[in-house]
């Protein structure tokens, strides 16, 4: 499983041109999931999530979680985390977990970092969507498990 954990100032997201999810500010957090993920791995990002400490303490200093900040998170699906693009130029995404065994660990990773005690709102999975995001710093952390 990968994760990419963006800081950001606010974040929204459309389908078909509705808006669906909005956060003022916290973290957007792109989720591959692989073949043969489980929700350990899944158990393992969403702690890692949850507790990474990427947003400035009163020092200036990257010491405190999204939850230390009142920040929330909008967690997305993206199978293109896996594309293999080492032999062409045309991405192969046969590393990526089929859409009926991502979608339940995508879900799972949802509820773990929910209970972390953060606010935690969705993409809508194999949906065409459109992100808005304005990035802070920018703070990009990849995450595996």
């Amino acid at each position: 499983m990968k994760a990419v954990v963006q800081r950001v100032k606010k974040t929204s997201l459309s389908v078909d041109g509705k808006l669906i999810s909005e956060i003022p500010f916290g973290l957007t957090v792109f989720l591959g999931v692989k073949t043969g993920d489980s929700e350990k791995d899944g158990a393992y990002i969403a702690k890692k999530i949850a507790g990474l400490r990427i947003f400035e303490d009163e020092n200036g200093k990257m010491n405190l979680s999204v939850k230390d900040v009142g920040g929330e998170v909008l967690l997305v699906s993206q199978f293109t985390l896996y594309g293999d693009a080492s032999h062409g130029n045309r991405p192969s995404f046969t590393e990526a977990a089929r859409p009926e065994i991502a979608e339940p660990l995508y879900e799972y990773v949802v509820r773990e970092v929910s209970t972390y005690g953060i606010t935690v709102k969705k993409g809508v999975f194999g949906a065409d969507m459109k992100i808005e995001q304005f990035n802070d710093g920018p703070v990009t952390i990849l995450l595996e498990s």
